[in-house]
């Protein structure tokens, strides 16, 4: 995959203090999105890997931010999800913490790929994220997840929805993924080297 080996790929931190952010200067892919909406999976499908990403459990349990060293050239990162009801006020303190740490001053980041699952669509927790990547300026993409759970008409309604929201910036690519059936992976990963290596 452009050149990347991708069996060459180490999980090399479990951060879940500020301080334990990584800003190298190798370029990173972030991966944010509510709990449960399909983040380590998508990870699992891009690396061709079926465990490497864990998915929890408990979603929202886990507050941390993961990061996936690819063969030494780039970095996937896995952003805590957002958005699970039942998180205490100090878990979501912990968690505002972390990931607004790890947007500011890191000149690593290249791309968001931000997850919304398909048939959910944008929810207000997804539009305050978009707002946040919008107000850092950081490049994003919209991964629609989850898409094999949809029939045709489906999938169509749940594209015109997400093509239509006005808190996207202009052009942004929308990519319909699913893990199970690999759908939309190329595209992503066409998306990811040309935000890293241009």
């Amino acid at each position: 995959m452009g050149g990347l080996n991708l069996h060459n790929t180490d999980l090399i931190i479990t951060a879940g203090l500020p301080s334990q952010l990584i800003k190298d200067g190798i370029p990173q892919v972030a991966f944010s999105g509510r709990s449960n909406v399909g983040k380590s999976s998508l990870i699992n499908c891009l690396l061709g890997r079926k465990k490497l990403a864990r998915t929890s459990a408990t979603p929202g349990k886990t507050i941390t931010v993961n990061y996936y060293r690819v063969d030494n050239k780039m970095t996937l990162v896995d952003l805590p999800g957002y958005g699970y009801a039942s998180r205490s006020h100090a878990s979501k303190k912990q968690w505002s913490a972390l990931t607004q740490g790890y947007f500011e001053n890191n000149s690593s980041l290249k791309l968001v790929c931000q997850l919304i699952d398909a048939k959910v669509g944008v929810t207000n927790d997804d539009r305050e994220m978009i707002e946040w990547l919008n107000y850092f300026n950081v490049p994003y993409v919209i991964v629609a997840t989850k898409c094999d759970k949809l029939n045709k008409t489906e999938l169509n309604a749940a594209t015109e929805r997400l093509l239509s929201c006005d808190c996207f910036k202009a052009e942004t690519p929308c990519i319909l993924f699913s893990s199970e059936k690999n759908l939309g992976r190329d595209v992503l990963w066409d998306i990811i080297l040309i935000n890293c290596f241009k």
